[in-house]
């Protein structure tokens, strides 16, 4: 029996500030704010599934860190979220919104003020550590 389909996001972080993208659709979810990332293909591993992500949603390249958070089950499915902390392989480049409406690089202090999708939500406990670990 084949087990969970795995989607993976980037906690893309950049002189102690967090990247998150808003949702331009479905309609059910515009407007919210999710980190960037996608399902993870057969044959591919997680790592390499948020580098190909971020390369299609956001135009960069990043490096892939550890994860970070639990596993959240996703709605809709046998899906399951991991998130991996990760940065820009060029710190000068700069993300592009090819697939959402809005990127907001969030200071730890903006985490909870943002309308989060419910998995991402999830994990802002993590998201707080992980800004604090970069000294912010």
């Amino acid at each position: 029996m084949p087990g969970p389909t795995y989607v993976v996001g980037a906690a893309i972080v950049r002189d102690g500030l967090l990247l998150a993208q808003q949702r331009a659709y479905p309609e059910a979810v515009a407007g919210r704010w999710e980190l960037p990332g996608g399902r993870v293909e057969p044959g591919e591993s997680e790592a390499a599934a948020v580098v190909r992500e971020c390369q299609e949603e956001l135009g960069v390249d990043v490096a892939v860190h550890d994860r970070i958070g639990p596993d959240i089950p996703l709605p809709g499915g046998d899906f399951v979220l991991r998130i991996h902390a990760a940065t820009l392989t060029d710190p000068g480049a700069e993300p592009v919104a090819h697939e959402h409406r809005a990127l907001r690089w969030v200071h730890t202090a903006d985490l909870d003020c943002l309308e989060w999708l419910e998995a991402d939500r999830v994990l802002l406990p993590d998201l707080h550590a992980l800004l604090a670990a970069t000294g912010t």
